[in-house]
C-alpha cells in the first residue's frame, strides 16, 4: 500500500534544534512529530539506563519492531540523533542539521551534560558524523544538510521541507493521474 504522506527523519548532534523543528513543522504540516526518545521510553525499548550517559540504552530491534507498523503507513517527521538504523524503504527524506561549534557547547553546556558527554558531542558534530552516517545509509538525492543556528534558520528550514513535502504530495497525485 502506497503511503498517502512522506516519512522525514530530523537527526544532527543532540543540541542543533531537531526538537524544535519536528514541533514546528507537524504543526504546520499535520505530519506527526515522532519523538523517539519517547518511543524508546514508553514502550520498553531499552535495555536500562545507562548512568554515565544518563540516557536509555536503545535495544534497536524492539524500536524498530515497535516502529515498524506505523511508519510504513506514512506521515511521521521523525526526531532522533541517529538515522541509520532505520531502513531506507521507510524514509522518504533526511534532514541532518549542523550548528556552530560555539553555540552548540553553549546549548549543551545550558542543559548541563557533562563535560564528557558535551566533548563528544561536539566532537561528532566538527567530524560530521551524523551526516556520514545518513550519507552512507540513504541514497544520496534525499539526504539534505541544513544550517541551525538560530530562529531565522529554523523558519527558513520549515519553509525549505515544507515545500519539499508539497513537492513529494504533488508527485504522487501525477504518479496516479
Amino acid at each position: 500500500m502506497p503511503k498517502d504522506s512522506p516519512n522525514i527523519i530530523i537527526t544532527g548532534t543532540p543540541g542543533v534544534g531537531k526538537t524544535s523543528h519536528c514541533e514546528l513543522l507537524a504543526t504546520n504540516t499535520g505530519l506527526k512529530h515522532l519523538s523517539i526518545n519517547q518511543v524508546v521510553k514508553e514502550r520498553g525499548c531499552h535495555d536500562g539506563w545507562d548512568e554515565e550517559y544518563k540516557s536509555w540504552i536503545v535495544d534497536e530491534d524492539k524500536l524498530l519492531d515497535s516502529l515498524e507498523e506505523e511508519i510504513r503507513r506514512g506521515g511521521f517527521i521523525i526526531d532522533w540523533h541517529a538515522c541509520d538504523m532505520f531502513p531506507q524503504s521507510w524514509i522518504d527524506l533526511v534532514v541532518v542539521l549542523r550548528t556552530n561549534s560555539t553555540k552548540l557547547y553553549d546549548r549543551l553546556k545550558a542543559r548541563q551534560y557533562s563535560e564528557q558527554k558535551l566533548q563528544e558531542n561536539l566532537d561528532s558534530e566538527i567530524m560530521e558524523v551524523l551526516l556520514g552516517e545518513a550519507r552512507d545509509s540513504y541514497d544520496e538525492e534525499i539526504v539534505v544538510e541544513l544550517r541551525s543556528d538560530d530562529a531565522d534558520d529554523i523558519d527558513g528550514n520549515v519553509e525549505r521541507i515544507e515545500a519539499w513535502i508539497e513537492n513529494w504530495n504533488k508527485d504522487r497525485v501525477d504518479d496516479r493521474v
